[in-house]
């Protein structure tokens, strides 16, 4: 047994001032992913400040037609809420896609953004592993790696995110609110994780004791029309070879607006930029659909265990614009 001192902090501030204030202190909210950690050994908090009963539960629209998340919202509720399927069903869909029924009756709307990688050798403390162990070198680089990153690697990680839902809040232009010591702030969705770069350790650019209370959806016609699809070893429990979000807004057979966001292919939601700006303004085409897709991963790097992600990134975005570009009903529910 590995003892640790628990605290409920009784407000967000107050929670994040008692996290801030230890080292190695960190917030309990489902704890999935973080209690998993603590039973390898990769994560040994001594500190477990518990947030999960304070007022951050609540979904609710906002007078500008906003949709406020608490960070407290377990995913099964989010998934089903009717705001949610209504007007935003790629994150609907995302979430249904991951874990099982019980973690998402579990898990959290913050603690998902919050997961940390499942790269086999990050949770294997009898590794190297820079993200885990700063300076300790980077063992998936010559090992499995059919996981791993095509975008936005280092040589100090290849290491992917491996969030459902934070992919679809990302193509929907989520916003995340912050509660830090000092005060509150704001921080677009496609903003808050990082890439490797020299320093893997850090998965967000959150600062030691920041906590997030919310995530805000704007409003948004085109993100009616979405949809997440991923593509994974087997049908469920599995986390994502690739995915692709998109929300698409068509003028008759032109593509007016559209945000794309990839999963299984970076530290990070990687935010298709270059492929929205192939596609906006052009026709809504398979042969459109494909050359965006490829000038998109035109800049992958595959791994000698992952090459096979390249072709089917390609597909998996091509395949999902000429699903909802496709005339009929809107993609309201999960197929």
């Amino acid at each position: 047994m590995i003892p640790f001192d628990y605290q409920r902090a009784q407000t967000p501030a107050a929670a994040a001032a008692a996290v801030a204030a230890h080292p190695r202190a960190a917030f309990l909210g489902g704890g999935t992913n973080l209690v998993d950690r603590m039973k390898l050994g990769v994560a040994t908090p001594e500190l477990l400040v518990d947030i999960t009963h304070l007022d951050l539960d609540r979904i609710e629209e906002l007078p500008d037609g906003t949709v406020r998340i608490g960070a407290n919202v377990r995913n099964s509720d989010l998934a089903a809420h009717p705001l949610i399927r209504h007007r935003y069903p790629a994150l609907s869909q995302a979430l249904l896609s991951g874990a099982s029924g019980q973690l998402r009756n579990t898990a959290t709307t913050g603690g998902n953004l919050l997961q940390r990688t499942r790269c086999v050798y990050f949770q294997d403390t009898t590794t190297p592993c820079n993200k885990r162990e700063p300076g300790s070198g980077c063992s998936a680089l010559e090992g499995y790696t059919r996981y791993h990153a095509l975008l936005g690697a280092s040589e100090h990680c290849v290491a992917t995110h491996p969030s459902d839902m934070a992919v679809a809040m990302s193509a929907l232009d989520a916003v995340v609110t912050v509660q830090s010591p000092h005060g509150r702030r704001r921080i677009p969705l496609a903003e808050l994780h990082r890439l490797p770069g020299d320093h893997p350790e850090h998965d967000t650019v959150l600062d030691h004791g920041d906590l997030i209370t919310a995530v805000e959806l704007p409003p948004s016609a085109m993100a009616a029309r979405s949809r997440y699809r991923k593509v994974r070893d087997r049908a469920s429990y599995a986390f994502a070879l690739v995915s692709a979000a998109v929300a698409l807004d068509l003028d008759g057979d032109h593509i007016s607006d559209l945000r794309i966001a990839l999963g299984g292919l970076a530290h990070k939601p990687w935010r298709a930029l270059r492929a929205e700006e192939e596609l906006r303004g052009g026709p809504a085409t398979q042969e459109h659909f494909r050359a965006a897709a490829q000038a998109e991963l035109a800049a992958a790097r595959p791994l000698k265990g992952n090459a096979f992600k390249t072709d089917l990134a390609r597909t998996t975005l091509a395949s999902t614009l000429s699903d909802l570009a496709a005339p009929g009903p809107r993609h309201e529910e999960q197929r």
